[in-house]
């Protein structure tokens, strides 16, 4: 496990591909429970360990998590994270496509829950939510883009529907129209940074999480 930041009411993760941020039916040990046993051990906490899911990246999305040590932080941040307070930028390399320099994505999304799956149109239907991001293509080789994107909406696979629908799927996300998979079974996505206001201290945080152990993203000549 990988601490990016820690304090007295809050933890920061480099989650990496494949990991699960809370448990489910897989019955995989999810990371929030490997934190708990880490905080356990590291602080010497007798009984159970405090600690809230604030959000959740998909099980193929490497990057940074944050997670809330006591209940004044996990109670201010889910507000913050509704409010739209956190601003988590991801990085994700994708076919060239359609895509211009910069720009708005906007869809509006439906959800299959028995697919696990969402569906972007270009006007409202039945059940749909809006959902909007900002990107900037921000690096080129000779196969792939890598393109900044930051959420203005929170819907479910938003990145992932949004950039398939403009014709750039996400590189090995085979649910979403790339020809092929990782060898890891990863999807080339990564929640690379978040800024937010501390919910007790109240400055300023910042955090970044390292590019995923992979050739391919440290093959792009990077425009900040």
């Amino acid at each position: 496990m990988e601490v990016v930041y820690e304090d007295n009411h809050l933890i920061i993760v480099n989650k990496h591909s494949g990991e699960i941020v809370q448990g489910d039916k897989t019955g995989d040990t999810p990371l929030s429970d490997i934190v708990k046993q880490y905080l356990k051990e590291k602080y010497h906490k007798p009984g159970n360990v405090f600690l809230g899911v604030v959000h959740r990246l998909d099980r193929p999305v490497s990057g940074l998590v944050i997670f809330a040590k006591t209940s004044k932080a996990l109670a201010r941040l889910n507000d913050m994270f509704r409010c739209g307070d956190v601003h988590k930028t991801y990085w994700a390399i994708t076919k060239p496509g359609h895509l211009q320099p910069e720009g708005e994505l906007t869809h509006w999304l439906t959800r299959n829950e028995r697919q696990n799956k969402s569906y972007a149109y270009d006007h409202e239907v039945p059940d749909s939510k809006h959902a909007r991001l900002k990107y900037r293509v921000i690096g080129h080789n000779d196969n792939y883009c890598l393109v900044e994107v930051n959420l203005l909406t929170g819907r479910h696979h938003q990145i992932r529907c949004q950039l398939a629908a403009a014709g750039c799927p996400i590189r090995g996300d085979l649910k979403y129209g790339a020809p092929r998979s990782n060898s890891d079974g990863s999807i080339s996505l990564l929640s690379r940074r978040v800024e937010f206001v501390h919910p007790v201290s109240k400055q300023t945080i910042v955090a970044e999480a390292p590019l995923p152990d992979e050739r391919i993203w440290h093959s792009f000549s990077v425009k900040e």
